[in-house]
């Protein structure tokens, strides 16, 4: 992350806060916080593959957030993947708790991981 002024980060804390918010009935959000919801059963299979010491119902909810957020990434966009897990570990900082970096950081390069061996890695 170059600074909380880039565009991209700030999109990016925009989505995160609209997963947060998702499951709040009547709350409106971003369109990419919409998709990513909507799908979130397919990330949400990747983090519990990634992270299967930890049940999704037992995730800090805006960890949850971040890691939906960037598994989608990782995933679908052609982003460079250390550019992803940097700044959702930025985010994580930013809105999560004390071990929260480190924990995504964990999470994602299993992610990562999954995806170059191409092992078990449906979605």
């Amino acid at each position: 992350m170059k600074s909380a002024h880039d565009p991209r980060h700030k999109r990016r804390r925009l989505v995160v806060q609209g997963l947060f918010a998702a499951p709040f009935k009547g709350r409106k959000i971003e369109e990419t916080a919409r998709k990513i919801y909507e799908g979130r059963e397919r990330w949400d299979k990747l983090i519990t593959q990634s992270a299967p010491a930890w049940p999704i119902d037992k995730l800090n909810r805006i960890d949850l957030a971040i890691l939906r957020l960037a598994t989608y990434e990782l995933v679908v966009t052609d982003t460079p993947p250390k550019v992803i897990i940097d700044e959702a570990v930025e985010l994580a900082k930013e809105f999560g708790a004390e071990s929260s970096p480190s924990f995504v950081n964990g999470v994602l390069g299993n992610i990562l991981k999954l995806k170059e061996k191409n092992e078990k890695f449906e979605i």
